[in-house]
């Protein structure tokens, strides 16, 4: 990646950023809850078994409380969550049982709930254990998308490196790649600047679209 490419990645986060800060929190519940209606109803959602989920910050994206609580009162399918609980960068799905689960959690970095290691006394399943069936959807953060599927995350590489881990070290198939946006997150095609190691998305979801590859 050039000096130049970074730059303009780095510009574009920021001026998102300070959008959606200024955003009202009853603009955001009102666009989220809009978007949740959407993935609801969406066929590859409803058939999906194993589904994870991004726990929200409190402001400035798509709130997934009400999707999460959905998921999980839903007995077809399991709920996984992201869990960074290392150093190294890299990002695990771990499960989420119940909703008393998902309302125990504390508090973690920039007020994003943050799951326990155990639940009940026994460690929490990893989307990567043997046992655990394929991960047929993923519903993705960001801070921008475009209208050509590109996603501008936070920097840290975390989703973007979890694909490729999962879909290559364990043999089984990527997931279906579900982008959540505010109408302040989605841009013009070929605004989000696209490296070798990014990945597009599969489905963008508004509180007014359904932008899926042509």
């Amino acid at each position: 990646m050039s000096i130049l490419q970074s730059t303009n990645k780095r510009a574009l986060r920021k001026a998102i950023t300070t959008t959606l800060r200024e955003l009202s929190q009853s603009d955001i519940q009102s666009q989220s809850q809009a978007i949740a209606e959407k993935v609801l109803s969406l066929p590859a959602f409803q058939q999906c078994k194993t589904v994870s989920c991004y726990l929200s910050m409190p402001t400035a994206e798509v709130q997934t409380t009400s999707l999460i609580l959905n998921i999980l009162g839903d007995l077809g399918k399991a709920l996984f969550v992201p869990s960074i609980t290392s150093s190294d960068g890299y990002m695990d799905f771990v499960r989420v049982y119940t909703e008393e689960d998902y309302r125990s959690f504390p508090s973690g970095l920039w007020g994003i709930p943050e799951p326990t290691p155990e639940w009940l006394s026994k460690k929490r399943q990893s989307i990567f254990d043997a046992e655990c069936n394929d991960l047929d959807l993923i519903l993705v953060p960001g801070v921008a998308f475009d209208k050509s599927l590109s996603r501008l995350g936070h920097g840290k590489g975390y989703y973007d490196r979890f694909i490729t881990s999962y879909s290559s070290s364990t043999g089984r198939s990527k997931p279906l790649l579900v982008a959540l946006a505010l109408e302040q997150q989605l841009l013009e095609h070929g605004h989000v600047p696209m490296f070798d190691h990014d990945w597009k998305m599969d489905m963008i979801i508004t509180p007014d679209k359904v932008i899926t590859a042509p």
